[in-house]
């Protein structure tokens, strides 16, 4: 959608109505457009007069001054019908304008974040999560119809906010529902969603290569979820928190139901399935201050933040730069989506059997190397930097999988969402972030890659000071985290 294809400037100007005329495209090019340092021809500058004595067997000297483009681009349109930067050339000197769509879209997200993490601490998972499905979908459809630029940065910021609502409280949800024994096998299977979600993008950007259309395309499957959201239960963990317990008895019997557990459920009543000391959530109200309120949650915070950013700036400033390896587009996008299958299964198997926290540092410590690696490698050897590269970019997203589940094992029932959203929102300010780095490679080509990598090593680093929480049952209040760990753990949890 954002991709800017090839393109020089429209020389049909400096038809002069002579010799110009009669020459072919090629002529034209070599008369009228100036090459760079690499010999290849300018996308931004032309000659002020054509240079005809660039053309075999004429000798005619002409002023070689240059200027930029008077009248425009032509583009490349073999690979995209149009796209943002063809739409409303948002190159060369505008080329800042065509990467703010983005930083918009992010910045949304940004604020969206933190937005539903608090409502969906407030009023539920599931009617936050229906707020999210509509929003989304009409910010949206409106952006495919945006008739200049500026409404379309403003669209994109608010889907982004929508979109934001959607990953956090499905996430929350999936975690809440699940007991200890399989929230790994959850945690991984829904991030396979994402994984499989841009396999699909791949198919529909190469057939729908319209960006209006292709906002469309990829919008549509909304609408099933809306549909599906009507079966969905409320967190029974949330409505436990919140002393709702009728309606929690409510969908835990139903989930028993469907287990074929009903018999052993039989005698627990409502009341039976509040714990003491959960009396304390019935007055007050929790906001994100409280994440930093007491020494343990605000170290664990404030680590968490520093990860998510790490996680997010590096996994962006690869997705987002996936050129340079000497293969198109669409087949480095659909590499680097299924290297994420097997990358999935193997993130199991290592938080199963070493745990969140060694999974996470790992994951981010390997990604920082392969980026380093790059640095040292020319663009020519494209073989060994797309290998590199691919294991960089299955790694940074090993390591999205494991801190959403992670974040969601550390932080509380009662500010589960305000976490996730707090941390998302550094998450996405990473991503805004990351997105204008790539801006830089004009002042040194390396400076990107440099900043990615000691991203990246860092957050890695940070990671090792969280605790583990393989195999520990969900905190549901906050006196659960300021606990000794072993304490904390001898909760009881709802299955």
């Amino acid at each position: 959608m954002a991709a800017v294809p090839s393109h020089h400037c429209n020389i049909t100007a400096l038809d002069d109505e002579g010799v110009f005329g009669n020459l072919t495209l090629e002529e034209k090019m070599a008369v009228g457009i100036p090459a760079d340092e690499n010999g290849d021809q300018e996308s931004c500058l032309m000659f002020s007069k054509p240079q005809y004595q660039h053309l075999s067997g004429l000798n005619i000297s002409e002023d070689t001054f240059t200027v930029p483009c008077q009248n425009g681009w032509v583009y490349d349109n073999s690979t995209f019908k149009s796209t943002l930067a063809t739409e409303w050339d948002l190159v060369c000197s505008r080329k800042g304008m065509n990467k703010a769509t983005g930083t918009s879209f992010f910045a949304g997200v940004m604020v969206g974040a933190p937005l539903f993490g608090f409502l969906g601490d407030r009023f539920g998972r599931r009617p936050l999560l229906l707020v999210s499905y509509l929003s989304s979908m009409t910010f949206a459809v409106l952006s495919a119809f945006s008739t200049s630029y500026i409404m379309f940065v403003i669209m994109r910021f608010f889907t982004g906010l929508s979109l934001a609502g959607i990953s956090i409280i499905s996430h929350v949800l999936n975690v809440e529902w699940f007991s200890i024994e399989h929230r790994t096998f959850s945690g991984v299977i829904i991030s396979l969603d994402w994984t499989l979600g841009n396999l699909i993008l791949v198919g529909i950007a190469y057939y729908v290569n319209e960006w209006r259309m292709l906002i469309l395309a990829v919008t549509s499957p909304l609408i099933l979820s809306i549909i599906a959201w009507r079966w969905l239960p409320e967190s029974a963990r949330w409505l436990l928190a919140n002393r709702k317990v009728d309606a929690a008895h409510h969908y835990i019997m139903k989930c028993a139901e469907m287990n074929n557990r009903t018999k052993c459920m039989a005698s627990v009543t409502p009341m039976a399935l509040l714990e003491p000391g959960q009396t304390e959530t019935t007055d007050k109200k929790y906001t994100f201050v409280d994440l930093f309120r007491t020494p343990n949650m605000r170290k664990l915070s404030i680590c968490l933040g520093i990860v998510w950013y790490g996680v997010a700036f590096t996994y962006y400033g690869i997705s987002l730069n996936i050129t340079g390896f000497g293969l198109n587009i669409y087949l480095t996008q659909l590499i680097f989506a299924s290297i994420e299958i097997p990358m999935k299964i193997g993130v199991y198997i290592f938080l199963e059997k070493l745990g969140r926290r060694p999974s996470e540092a790992g994951a981010l410590l390997v990604t920082g190397l392969c980026l380093f690696i790059n640095i040292f490698v020319s663009k020519d050897k494209w073989l060994i930097r797309t290998v590199v590269a691919v294991l960089g970019k299955a790694l940074s997203e090993a390591s999205f999988t494991v801190i959403y589940l992670f974040t969601t094992e550390l932080f509380p029932t009662v500010v589960r969402e305000n976490g996730l959203g707090y941390t998302s929102f550094l998450a996405r300010l990473a991503v805004s972030i990351s997105v204008l780095v790539m801006l830089l490679e004009d002042v040194w080509h390396l400076f990107p890659a440099v900043v990615y990598c000691t991203v990246a090593i860092g957050a890695g680093l940070v990671a090792l000071l969280l605790p583990e929480t393989l195999n520990v049952r969900l905190p549901e209040i906050i006196e659960d985290i300021e606990k000794p760990r072993a304490q904390s753990t001898e909760r009881k949890e709802v299955k």
